[in-house]
């Protein structure tokens, strides 16, 4: 696979973006002002199957302490590159985050949301083959 940068990739994954890649949970959250939302699951994992790395998993709370949900992103070396950190308000804070495995294939929640993102990516890239890992 060839690709010329990371700035491609994540121009690929942001224009792959829908209601139809979105966690349900957050879909009412969701709009054209902030695409992000609701795509850190499936971002995380296609970056990760992509430019490899770690994947990084922290709980997010609400301001006052209640649990809001949670946040993936990734870590590539020594720099973290989280696409969707926008989709938060102001009173929704990222916790510290720990290193958690991706799964061996499609993910089984959001596997539908996953498959979507993963082939608009793909054919934006012009990557073959188009299909996720069994």
């Amino acid at each position: 696979m060839v690709m010329t940068s990371v700035t491609e990739v994540e121009h690929a994954i942001r224009s792959g973006w829908s209601p139809e890649t979105c966690d349900p949970v957050d879909l009412a959250d969701w709009s054209p002002a902030n695409p992000a939302r609701g795509q850190c699951g499936v971002t995380a994992l296609l970056l990760h199957e992509l430019l490899g790395g770690r994947l990084l998993l922290a709980t997010v709370l609400h301001a006052d302490g209640t649990r809001q949900g949670v946040h993936y992103w990734n870590r590539l070396g020594r720099i973290e590159l989280d696409l969707t950190r926008e989709q938060f308000t102001a009173g929704e804070v990222v916790q510290a985050p720990a290193v958690v495995d991706p799964p061996s294939g499609p993910p089984v929640r959001l596997r539908a949301q996953y498959l979507l993102l993963h082939r608009r990516v793909h054919d934006a890239l012009s990557l073959t083959p188009a299909s996720p890992p069994q």
